[in-house]
């Protein structure tokens, strides 16, 4: 079993950043895709970046492409989101999800298998 903890998650002006982080346990962490995703009020459940076990592979939705970065030490078991230029719209519950087969940075919700239990990002104007 793994578990994911999210932090970092706050309140911010348009045009800030913030960075996510999300620490998990177990020692299989480095064989895993790790994927981070938001759900705001009223809508569906989005991916938002996603990184492959190794780390030299990245996804990312249109609109994070250029204003956020995933990234993972896989020595202290965490993976991290640094969302830069942040918008209004990017106001949602921020979730980390590890992917135990994916051979590379899935983007496909179902196929993840552990989710952590969210952070609050809010992005005022």
């Amino acid at each position: 079993q793994v578990q994911l903890v999210e932090s970092g998650g706050g309140s911010v002006q348009a045009g800030g950043s913030l960075r996510l982080s999300c620490a998990a346990s177990g020692r299989t962490f480095s064989s895993f895709a790790m994927g981070w995703f938001r759900q705001a009020p009223g809508k569906e459940r989005e991916i938002v970046a996603a990184i492959k076990w190794s780390g030299d592979l990245t996804y990312y939705s249109g609109s994070a492409k250029g204003r956020f970065s995933i990234s993972r030490d896989n020595a202290k078991n965490t993976v991290y989101l640094q969302m830069n230029s942040l918008k209004p719209e990017d106001t949602a519950v921020y979730y980390c999800a590890a992917d135990r087969f994916a051979i590379g940075p899935t983007h496909t919700i179902g196929e993840y298998d552990y989710w952590g239990q969210g952070t609050q990002v809010t992005v005022s104007s």
